[in-house]
């Protein structure tokens, strides 16, 4: 059975609110963007229990750790209001491409 690949504008280091599942309402930065999965790892939520063995680096034990979010489950977090905001693109003046938050019209990659 093949995956769908879902394409998205989500980066690491954005702000998102998750919209469904057990972490609903919550918010964090995203770590990591996994492509392959469609998913993300997001700080501090859906925080897994993982048993690992002792390393020389490492001790072991029961480690809590990020667990991968479908990226249909989280939404940009818009800087002004805090609530989840759809991502649209823009064409500045200069010909950048930058990423647009949909309510507000607000620009969201300042670089």
């Amino acid at each position: 059975m093949a995956t769908v690949k879902f394409k998205t504008s989500l980066r690491k280091g954005d702000h998102v609110v998750v919209i469904s599942g057990k972490d609903k309402g919550k918010h964090g930065e995203i770590l990591q963007v996994i492509p392959d999965k469609s998913a993300v790892l997001v700080a501090r939520i859906n925080m897994v229990k993982r048993h690992t063995r002792q390393t020389k680096e490492q001790q072991g034990g029961i480690v809590e750790k990020e667990g991968p979010v479908h990226i249909s489950n989280v939404m940009l977090r818009d800087p002004d209001t805090g609530k989840g905001v759809r991502i649209g693109k823009k064409v500045l003046e200069n010909g950048q491409k930058v990423r647009v938050a949909c309510g507000s019209g607000e620009v969201l990659d300042r670089r």
